[in-house]
């Protein structure tokens, strides 16, 4: 990973987005990287559509504005298709990755996406059956670590163990590995 690489993350209150996009900018940190993560909301309610951001670079970051121009897009929320401008500021070389069970081809054509780097995973399933809890943050990363590189998914393991081992109890981390293991197994890419 080289120069700065900006995300956009859209999702709903409540969903863990900001959570998400905070934790790839912790786990990039402790990987020696340069990172910033912060959302956009007002004073929305549980499950109003918000965006959050994170950047990562190699060098220090001096920009603090919304990403306007995102080199990749994370949708948590497959009902937001449709709902909010997703593609706003996106070109032929923007990476998608969304929370979805729908085939990425079928996403594209809805979205008239111009990448062919469009990227599905069924985050919300698989953090149910295996955690029991519709969170589909680290499925979802595991599944952009996997496609977008930057880390190794053996790394992520690693580091996802190590912090959420000082937060939560063991059934949970060995759950969230879980979650891992088949987001891996299952995101689908064109």
């Amino acid at each position: 990973m080289y120069g700065m690489i900006e995300v956009r993350w859209h999702g709903r209150a409540g969903q863990g987005v900001v959570t998400a996009s905070q934790l790839l900018a912790e786990v990039m940190a402790i990987e020696g990287k340069h990172v910033q993560a912060f959302p956009h909301f007002g004073a929305e309610k549980r499950g109003a559509p918000i965006e959050a951001y994170t950047r990562i670079s190699d060098q220090e970051i001096r920009v603090h504005s919304e990403v306007e121009k995102p080199d990749m897009v994370i949708v948590t929320d497959p009902t937001l298709i449709g709902e909010v401008p997703i593609t706003g500021g996106t070109d032929e070389n923007t990476y998608f990755l969304f929370n979805a069970p729908f085939e990425p081809a079928k996403i594209k054509e809805k979205l008239g996406i111009k990448s062919n780097k469009v990227f599905a995973v069924d985050a919300t399933t698989i953090a149910l059956e295996e955690i029991g809890r519709s969170i589909p943050n680290i499925p979802v990363l595991a599944a952009f670590f996997k496609t977008a590189g930057g880390l190794s998914v053996e790394r992520f393991k690693e580091l996802i163990k190590n912090l959420l081992s000082k937060r939560f109890k063991e059934s949970v981390v060995e759950a969230n590995l879980r979650t891992i293991d088949r987001a891996i197994k299952e995101v689908k890419g064109l």
